[in-house]
């Protein structure tokens, strides 16, 4: 019941912004019953369907080639109406600002082709244009001497200030066409413009970021390096260096060749052990066992070691650790090995308990030397209070993928201890990691994919 409530909440949501987007960027921009009003209703339909399809086929079973062509559409549409929506809110500040200063600007305009239309004073003061000079002091004159005397007959007046004017010709009248104003065609209204103006402003900085994010995801993650100084480590174990990757999220976007770029990108590092922190696949292994192939061209002195995710539990769980085991990787399954120097623990995701598999530290570190160092393996920040309770000296997660966009990392502080980077939690430090790929749409904004060497620092060197 709930589940279905916070569905239909979702759903009302996303048809309110939806309703909204397509309001700013067709409904007060385009002509009513124009081709562009037409495309623009039909893609604010059809673009939510896709996105809705992207996120539901490989729950339902779908074909992998019908998951693979919902998913570019649907789930790029996601961030896009992310940032199409953020550009908009910011333009709704604006969009008053515009309003205000054209106004002003029309009336300006308006106020001096009034100014221009009436004249100037000289020519308004009631002297006939082309009259010379000379004939002005006569009229005064008359003018005054009226007043002074009493009052003059209209007729005087007027048959003096006729003789007045003499034999001077009246001037030729210019022609019409020369005096009135050319019609100028008819121009969008101050709204209209300003509607256009922020749409398309708001419309190219929301794509230009959810393009710069595709590109960073698709380029790959970039190298990170860290020292973690650890208490108990001795001086033989002193700059061990474990390269992180977690969340590389194999899928219908992300195949076999990002996990090629990650795996070179490890290699590159020359590390002495792989950490893989699980969320590795959005999908079953039947689908996307052969994009996960080149794992099994890691390269560390110590191996590589694999922990489930949540994403793991979407997928078939077992199935894909049995292939990771094929690819030469060894999965920890709330198990520990031990390493040159320290004790290397890994656990189940929280994830699994829904199947009987969920995290087991009794079992992982319960009855280890704990004058040894220890290394934790765990998808999911969350467990760090368990690594505390049970002496383990620094946990390497993932899950949050840093926010993945932001202000997604807002949302993320409120259900993890720590989003992204080392902290000190009593005696135990935890590493959380932004990612190696992304999940639902292909873009990172504000958090950067990354692998991290962590080197071990022995305090006694």
């Amino acid at each position: 019941m709930i589940f279905a409530l916070v569905g239909l909440v979702v759903l009302a949501l996303l048809g309110a912004v939806h309703r909204y987007v397509w309001r700013r960027f067709v409904g007060d921009t385009t002509a009513p019953g124009s081709r562009l009003r037409m495309a623009g209703t039909v893609a604010a339909f059809v673009l939510p369907l896709l996105s809705v399809g992207a996120m539901t086929s490989g729950r339902v079973g779908a074909p992998f080639w019908l998951q693979q062509v919902l998913a570019w559409p649907g789930f790029l549409w996601l961030a896009c109406l992310l940032y199409l929506t953020l550009a908009l809110l910011v333009g709704e500040v604006v969009r008053p600002v515009l309003l205000r200063v054209l106004a002003r600007r029309d009336a300006a305009r308006t106020g001096a082709e009034s100014g221009t239309a009436s004249g100037t004073p000289a020519e308004t003061s009631g002297t006939p244009a082309g009259v010379p000079d000379e004939t002005r002091p006569r009229t005064e004159e008359l003018v005054t001497s009226g007043s002074a005397g009493g009052s003059a007959s209209s007729e005087t007046v007027a048959h003096t200030a006729s003789e007045a004017s003499g034999p001077v010709a009246e001037p030729e009248a210019e022609p019409a066409a020369s005096t009135s104003v050319p019609a100028l065609a008819p121009h969008p209204s101050r709204r209209l413009f300003v509607s256009r103006v922020v749409g398309g402003a708001a419309a190219a900085t929301g794509l230009a970021t959810v393009g710069y994010g595709t590109y960073g995801v698709l380029r790959g993650p970039s190298v990170q390096r860290i020292t973690v100084p650890l208490a108990k480590l001795p001086r033989a174990a002193h700059g061990f260096r474990i390269a992180v990757v977690s969340d590389i999220h194999i899928g219908p976007i992300l195949g076999r060749a990002h996990t090629r770029r990650i795996v070179d990108t490890i290699n590159a590092t020359s590390p002495d052990l792989v950490a893989v922190v699980g969320d590795l696949v959005d999908g079953s292994v039947a689908d996307l066992g052969s994009a996960a192939e080149p794992l099994a061209a890691l390269r560390a002195r110590h191996g590589s070691y694999f922990v489930t995710g949540n994403h793991e539990y979407f997928s078939g769980a077992e199935q894909w650790i049995d292939h990771v085991r094929e690819l030469g990787l060894v999965p920890l399954e709330n198990a520990r090995v031990e390493i040159e120097g320290f004790d290397l623990a890994g656990v189940n995701d929280i994830a699994g308990e829904t199947e009987g598999q969920g995290p087991d530290f009794g079992r992982a570190l319960g009855d280890r030397d704990r004058g040894r160092a220890a290394v934790l393996m765990a998808h999911q920040p969350v467990v760090i209070h368990d690594a505390v309770e049970h002496g383990v000296d620094l946990q390497l997660s993932g899950h949050t993928h840093g926010g993945q966009l932001w202000p997604g990392n807002y949302l993320a502080e409120l259900a993890n201890p720590t989003v992204a980077g080392l902290e000190r939690y009593g005696d135990t430090q935890l590493f959380v990691s932004r990612g190696a790929g992304a999940w639902g749409p292909p873009v990172r904004v504000g958090a950067p994919s990354d692998i991290t060497v962590v080197e071990l620092a022995s305090r006694q060197a």
